[in-house]
């Protein structure tokens, strides 16, 4: 039997890696050999299974034929480069393989092993000598997905470049990893093929979602990988439609499920919004008989309860922040205050980091201040949620006086990056050899990794805005963003200034990390706010990053709690049911993070607009007044508003 290879792909949140474990109990349950593994930096296979997993092949206790894996990037490093240069350390002096070392210590040499070791479960499939029927790929969030998938045909044309000319890449010398080419050659050939792959884009029934999918779409097109499905997550179900603000999303929903018939003519299938989380293995076989089955959801767990739970006896959160006590905590947090302040904006994938970052922006801006809006994150949405274009450069934001925004384009960041190195080398009088070898290094995907967080360095480092707001990359990848000047200056040493003049560029380029990252270690001028729903996934995400920054000198300044029920919608089994979990989760949150917390509401639509972004704003970051009845951030919401 051929294997079969599942991608479950899509935006960050819309329920990919509880999709990608549903599927997989299902197919080990069916008796099909099954394996899933995760490619994504912050992995929650571990979360979702309720077990540990890590880097390894490891059995999935109660279900019997499933087996996971969670690729640990720096584990795949160390095993990389041990098989890059294991031929390499026995033909040449030890001198000569400590440089090759250190030109493969650098951020791209992560980059290319973590792919290294994806391919591995697309080019021999096995454990102990068993082949698998099926290997389910739960992916990091569409930018970083592609990203990945870009790698083989780039790091092939590398290889062969570096072949003819230096014999050396930033990954290895290119003897030594020739193989790894043709592995990565018939990795790719399995993907574009229709009998053996198919990519599976799940998705919410929202705008950002969809546009991000088409693109994905379009982007693996390009690579010729065209077997493609759809499961639109999240629908609101028939019961919960009582509300008004659940019914007011259902109506939102259905506009958009037309959209995706009309402009995503593609197989797909439907899976409801459930009134708790998922996680367990017998809550993820009562969450197969849901989709696979159609059954309800009280149906798959007879032991829930239609009755409705007590809410708490206060009628508000189980979590209470007093008004006053809030809004000073806050307001310093993201004001200037006689200085700038830049304020970070972290999380887990789809948990509204833009939303939470468009409206701090939008307000601190409003207040008077100079503010540029910057994303790091590939899938760029600020565009969309300020209802404004938004392009590689800084520009003022159309009817917002005092803000400005930009997204780092990674591949556009490259070219200049590039050519400004190669121009500083001619610059300073360097042999045309040396220009050459420079320019082979420097032509390689990760590149674009240097290029993006040096754009990131250069925004950080102006003096001229008064606040700068980051919206940045899902947890794993923007972890990686902040921990490269770490690390980076024994890779300038080796990569690109080492062929240009040593002390003068890398004094420079260290002293332009080191002032922003002190910046980011300063909680004078710097708050890195956690953006997460109230539920276990995106909590222990955020807390686990929360305790890796510490280790850098970081720590965590601000919680936001999206997409919380208000209270008074608590109305039906299904609102309570949500709103209960949601209590249990804001008490953990209290409980992680010693830092004020802020909520943002569920609404019955999508945040869109300069107008919805000023008012939720005001709602948010307003001083509180003497009579203040309600905790800043707590949700206003009437019936009028639906």
């Amino acid at each position: 039997m051929t294997t079969q290879f599942v991608f479950f792909s899509g935006k960050g949140g819309v329920g990919k890696t509880s999709m990608a474990c549903t599927h997989a109990v299902r197919y080990a349950d069916e008796g099909q050999r099954t394996l899933i593994v995760t490619t994504d930096p912050a992995s929650n296979l571990a979360d979702v299974f309720e077990q540990p997993i890590g880097h390894q092949i490891t059995p999935i206790a109660h279900v019997p034929n499933l087996w996971a894996m969670e690729i640990d990037p720096d584990r795949a490093t160390e095993e990389y480069i041990d098989r890059a240069m294991a031929p390499i350390r026995a033909a040449f002096p030890l001198p000569m393989v400590q440089v090759m070392e250190e030109q493969m210590s650098g951020p791209c040499t992560a980059e290319v092993a973590a792919f290294d070791r994806f391919t591995d479960f697309l080019d021999v499939p096995a454990d102990q000598g068993q082949t698998f029927d099926v290997v389910i790929f739960d992916t990091a969030p569409t930018g970083h997905t592609l990203r990945l998938l870009e790698l083989p045909a780039e790091w092939s044309q590398s290889i062969d470049s570096a072949s003819e000319g230096s014999g050396q890449t930033c990954i290895g010398p290119a003897a030594a990893i020739q193989d790894a080419k043709h592995k990565y050659e018939r990795a790719m050939a399995i993907m574009r093929d229709p009998a053996q792959t198919t990519f599976v884009f799940v998705l919410h029934p929202e705008a950002i979602a969809i546009k991000e999918t088409q693109r994905a779409v379009s982007e693996l097109g390009k690579l010729d990988i065209h077997t493609h499905q759809l499961i639109v997550n999240g629908l609101i179900p028939p019961e919960a439609t009582d509300n008004p603000l659940f019914a007011a999303r259902a109506a939102m929903q259905a506009r958009y499920l037309q959209q995706i018939e009309t402009e995503l003519a593609l197989p797909t299938r439907r899976m409801v919004l459930l009134s708790g989380e998922i996680k367990g293995v017998e809550r993820l076989r009562a969450v197969g008989q849901m989709f696979f089955e159609g059954v309800s959801e009280y149906a798959a767990n007879p032991r829930m309860t239609t009755n409705k739970p007590t809410p708490p006896k206060d009628g508000g959160y189980s979590v209470s922040i007093q008004p006053r006590a809030l809004a000073a905590d806050v307001l310093s947090l993201v004001s200037p205050n006689g200085h700038s302040r830049a304020v970070f904006f972290a999380g887990k994938g789809g948990v509204g980091k833009t939303v939470a970052s468009c409206i701090t922006a939008v307000w601190l801006a409003r207040q008077g201040y100079k503010t540029l809006l910057l994303t790091t994150d590939p899938a760029a949405h600020i565009g969309d949620v300020l209802g404004k274009p938004v392009g590689d450069d800084a520009a003022p934001v159309e009817g917002l006086p005092n803000l400005w925004a930009a997204k780092i384009d990674p591949k556009a960041a490259a070219e200049v990056y590039k050519q400004r190195i190669l121009d500083d080398a001619r610059q300073r009088g360097r042999p045309e050899a040396s220009i050459k070898v420079m320019a082979e290094e420097l032509d390689s995907p990760c590149t674009e990794e240097m290029a993006a967080f040096d754009k990131f360095i250069d925004f950080a480092s102006q003096a001229e805005w008064q606040a700068i707001v980051f919206d940045t990359a899902p947890t794993g990848h923007t972890m990686r963003l902040i921990e490269l000047p770490m690390d980076w200056s024994q890779q300038l040493d080796v990569k690109v200034f080492a062929s240009v003049d040593t002390t003068a560029a890398d004094d420079v380029a260290k002293q332009r990390f080191g002032d922003v990252i002190e910046m980011m270690r300063d909680p004078a001028r710097s708050t890195f706010a956690f953006v997460m729903y109230p539920e276990s996934t995106p909590i222990l995400e955020a807390y686990r990053a929360a305790e890796e920054l510490r280790t850098v000198g970081i720590a965590p300044g601000l919680v936001v709690a999206n997409q919380v029920i208000p209270a008074e919608q608590a109305t039906t089994p299904f609102t309570q049911s949500r709103r209960a979990m949601q209590e249990k989760y804001l008490a953990e949150i209290a409980q992680r993070f010693t830092v004020p917390v802020v909520q943002i509401p569920l609404l019955p639509n999508e945040v869109k607009g300069v107008k919805m972004l000023t008012e939720l704003g005001e709602t948010i970051f307003r001083e509180a007044n003497e009579d203040a009845d309600y905790p800043i951030g707590r949700p206003i919401f009437n019936s009028r508003s639906v």
